[in-house]
């Protein structure tokens, strides 16, 4: 008995491996790939890319790195891939292959764009097709991507400060701040409705030692006189009154009343408007130079 269940062992193990081996050589010889050297595989994926086959060139770009990992063209087809996970609405997956990049290659001239694209992919998280039409205030989203595209931003300026993504990276940033200080403002302005004075105070605050070059100190220091008020804490509501008409002597916060269930506080014929919106922020994502720029 127990040579026979041997023998059927080694007889199921055999099948398998004749299974296997026919499997293999059938799906080589499907391959038309097999036997494209480094430069036709990526020229395909370059090509599949350019006319939106994005699963196909996510293929050819992957066969491509199996296929010769130490050559020039695996570190390009890389940097592809990301961005071909970008435009294939896999935001996680090209931010994988961006760290997966800048940690093999990280003194390479593709960093910069690296850094550019991961800052791109953040800056433009949850975007819809409707945004820039709608109006969408990125101001009122989850402020974790705005703050990690701001941070990509600035380790690009910060160590290519010549590089050719950095102008573009500059006006992202100037937008960034104004997106996360009137997130602040907005999240400040839903505590205080909700009568959570001291949670509303602290969003204030972050604004005055974090943002104090973006409008939403205005609307931050009126969020204080009344937060403090209620509060009953007088002298600070006051102090709070006098550097408001201090810095910002024609507010008019001042002179009207602030009703915190409306974005700004005030209607919006009477108070500044600040450029959180999509449509107000005039950025279009494009990557043009992806076609032509190579980092070998």
């Amino acid at each position: 008995m127990y040579l026979i269940n041997r023998y059927a062992l080694v007889r199921s193990i055999l099948l398998l491996i004749a299974c296997f081996i026919i499997v293999s050589c059938a799906s080589t010889s499907d391959d038309k790939t097999q036997n494209w050297n480094a430069d036709k595989l990526y020229g395909e994926a370059k090509s599949e890319l350019e006319i939106g086959n994005y699963e196909n060139a996510l293929s050819l770009y992957q066969k491509l790195e199996t296929r010769y990992p130490f050559g020039a063209y695996a570190q390009q087809a890389q940097i592809e891939t990301a961005y071909t996970h970008w435009k294939n609405s896999d935001s996680a997956s090209a931010i994988a292959s961006l760290n997966r990049y800048k940690k093999l290659y990280p003194n390479q001239t593709g960093i910069a764009y690296a850094l550019y694209l991961e800052g791109l992919i953040n800056f433009n998280d949850k975007k819809t097709l409707f945004s820039s039409i709608t109006g969408e205030d990125m101001a009122e989203r989850d402020a974790v991507a705005g703050k990690a595209a701001f941070q990509s931003f600035k380790k690009l300026v910060t160590l290519y400060p010549k590089s050719k993504y950095t102008p573009d990276a500059l006006k992202r940033m100037r937008f960034l701040i104004n997106v996360l200080a009137e997130n602040e403002i907005h999240v400040a302005r839903f505590y205080l409705r909700r009568g959570a004075f001291v949670a509303s105070l602290n969003r204030c605050k972050t604004v005055l030692e974090r943002f104090q070059e973006t409008p939403t100190v205005e609307e931050a220091l009126a969020i204080m006189v009344i937060a403090y008020r209620k509060l009953n804490l007088l002298e600070l509501s006051k102090d709070s009154s006098r550097v408001l008409v201090k810095n910002f002597p024609n507010s008019p916060y001042i002179t009207n009343v602030y009703n915190p269930k409306i974005k700004g506080g005030l209607p919006i014929n009477v108070r500044e408007q600040t450029e959180t919106t999509w449509k107000e922020s005039g950025i279009i994502e494009k990557i043009q130079s992806l076609f032509t720029d190579k980092f070998f």
